[in-house]
């Protein structure tokens, strides 16, 4: 079987998509930075509460302090989803075990003790938040390169902020909007496309990171009148994965070539044969062996190394011009 020319012409070898050790450096140092800003309103939350309880004298009397009630329940461990399940004296014997055990015991120091205990309850739901961290960095560096294509061709666009589900025109300054885009719409040669992200796609039955279609913004309704249910409307399907560990990159790969697979053979029944294509930051020499076979074969159409600026844009621009 003769191979095929690979969409993304800077993809020689497997070699060529293996993330490097400094890319999986900087992509560490990258994570880190962006724990630390979202941790800061943790942090100004608990030197606002130490501030607070440094008005007592003793421990007991935090329970008098109406401001302080709901610090003393995160610092008694208590996450906001249990609080739907607790009535009010179960929430006041939570406060009471805690004085009790924990800050009486402490003596002078209670009020450290109770700022301590305050942040191990917040460091889980922090830790929440940087689960999915790497999946929205991820996502944000794909969407600014593909704003930076739209700009250098000079393409306008229309995009669908996440936060209000509206459709608003190409701004000036495009600074920070890759973090609220859900939607984007663009037209090239007299053709319509729209890029949806996270969405589930009917035939497949299961989400999917990148969809292109053929169509408009009217055309993305939320009923069963929307595009999404036109299979034949789809023009491309991709997955991005924005993991950086190197110990997680197989089961990344693994859970984003099953999806693949999953939307080429539900297509398949419909005699259909959208692009698809994978994005990752991860990229270890057995799995880029992998994928560059696919490549070859036809079997997948197009793929790319996040961490690679230069084949990040070339798959940007391969995408635009679908």
């Amino acid at each position: 079987m003769a191979k095929k020319i690979i969409a993304n012409s800077l993809l020689k070898t497997a070699d060529n998509l293996v993330t490097s050790r400094e890319k999986t450096r900087a992509g560490f140092i990258a994570m880190a930075l962006e724990k630390n800003y979202i941790a800061v309103p943790y942090i100004e939350e608990a030197k606002a509460l130490k501030s607070l309880a440094n008005q007592v004298k003793k421990p007991k009397d935090l329970l008098q302090v109406t401001d302080l009630r709901v610090g003393l329940l995160t610092a008694s461990g208590l996450s906001d989803k249990s609080l739907n399940y607790l009535t009010e004296d179960d929430r006041t014997l939570a406060i009471k075990y805690l004085i009790e055990k924990f800050l009486e015991p402490a003596g002078e120091n209670f009020i450290d003790e109770l700022v301590y205990r305050y942040l191990l309850t917040k460091g889980d739901a922090l830790g929440g938040r940087a689960r999915n961290l790497a999946g929205s960095l991820g996502e944000r560096k794909f969407l600014r390169f593909l704003l930076s294509v739209f700009n250098l061709a000079g393409i306008n666009y229309q995009w669908k902020d996440n936060d209000t589900n509206s459709w608003l025109d190409k701004p000036n300054d495009d600074n920070g909007i890759e973090k609220r885009i859900k939607a984007i719409y663009w037209k090239k040669d007299k053709t319509d496309r729209l890029m949806v992200l996270n969405i589930n796609v009917p035939l497949v039955k299961k989400n999917v990171d990148l969809s292109i279609l053929n169509g408009t913004p009217e055309d993305l309704m939320s009923n069963k009148q929307s595009i999404i249910y036109s299979h034949d409307k789809y023009i491309a399907l991709g997955e991005l994965k924005g993991g950086i560990d190197p110990a997680g990159a197989d089961e990344h790969w693994k859970t984003a070539n099953s999806a693949l697979n999953r939307i080429r053979t539900s297509f398949d029944k419909y005699k259909l044969k959208p692009h698809t294509f994978f994005i990752g930051a991860a990229i270890e020499n057995s799995m880029a062996t992998e994928i560059f076979k696919q490549l070859q074969s036809g079997i997948m159409n197009n793929a790319a190394n996040l961490t690679d600026d230069d084949q990040l844009t070339v798959i940007c621009k391969w995408l635009i011009n679908l």
